[in-house]
């Protein structure tokens, strides 16, 4: 028998025919650009169910992805929330692996656009991680920007994160966690409170103390990612930094000694000119 998620992905095919929204298995499989003979395969429960059909099932009939990929909620998505649904584009290699997308700082505000060629995913970079983690679910990584989230994050910082899906936000969304938040416009990493229950909102804040606090309407957040890790740029060993350190402070106490040298050479000066004015006035 295949994988859970085959066996609730063949339950919503089932409950499709069911209620004669499809009226094949067939017509099923041509509706979403599948080979008949590949999911009869699915069926039998002989392969599993690849991602890129979940994703095309998930767009066309409104299969609710939580439900397939955690058992929770119901088969289907309503109308309401399907309006608000951006299919996620995702990578895999070749034995269907999926691959971590990265997301550089000049790809974020087309990645934030309202309608998003799946092709602009598949061309941005992508790699794998070993972490066991890495290997369940949906994951993205996102340059860091600006210095709002100083001292956690700093510019040129790259985060991890996993998707989290959007029938989960209410509930999901864990207050003071560090989350991008990819809006109708732009790509955020801030540190998240969660004001969906009571105010449909979520409040950004920044952990630098220079930037104020602001809600955004939970209708402009198109994408949620929980940031799991962070890639930092190499720095030196904390021995070479205290080498630098001590350095900074050798030159540092040179330039004191030499502005007292000169500051005692200008007060010799000033009192032999007092002293000299002194005798003339006398003579």
């Amino acid at each position: 028998m295949g994988s859970i998620i085959t066996q609730r992905f063949i339950k919503c095919h089932n409950k499709l025919r069911e209620d004669n929204r499809v009226r094949s298995s067939r017509q099923f499989a041509m509706s979403l650009d599948y080979l008949p003979q590949s999911l009869s395969e699915i069926l039998k429960g002989r392969r599993d169910v690849t991602i890129e059909l979940l994703r095309k099932a998930v767009e066309k009939y409104k299969i609710n992805p939580v439900y397939i990929y955690t058992g929770e909620g119901p088969m289907f998505m309503t109308e309401e929330d399907h309006k608000s649904f951006r299919v996620l584009t995702i990578v895999t290699n070749t034995q269907e692996d999926e691959r971590i997308v990265h997301v550089p700082v000049p790809a974020q505000a087309g990645y934030a656009g309202e309608f998003i060629d799946p092709t602009f995913v598949q061309d941005l970079p992508t790699f794998t991680l070993p972490d066991y983690k890495y290997k369940v679910g949906t994951h993205r990584s996102f340059d860091v920007s600006g210095d709002s989230m100083e001292p956690t994050l700093f510019e040129g910082d790259k985060v991890i994160c996993s998707f989290l899906e959007p029938t989960l936000w209410e509930n999901a969304i864990k207050d003071n966690f560090v989350y991008v938040v990819v809006t109708r416009a732009d790509v955020l990493v801030k540190r998240v409170y969660n004001r969906i229950r009571d105010k449909k909102q979520l409040v950004m804040v920044s952990d630098n103390n220079f930037y104020e606090p602001y809600p955004v309407n939970i209708n402009d957040v198109r994408e949620m990612w929980y940031v799991r890790a962070k890639i930092s740029p190499f720095l030196p060993s904390p021995t070479n930094i205290q080498n630098i350190l001590q350095e900074e402070m050798r030159s540092l106490q040179n330039v004191v000694n030499n502005q007292t040298k000169l500051i005692n050479q200008l007060n010799l000066t000033i009192e032999k000119l007092i002293k000299d004015s002194g005798i003339m006035g006398q003579a």
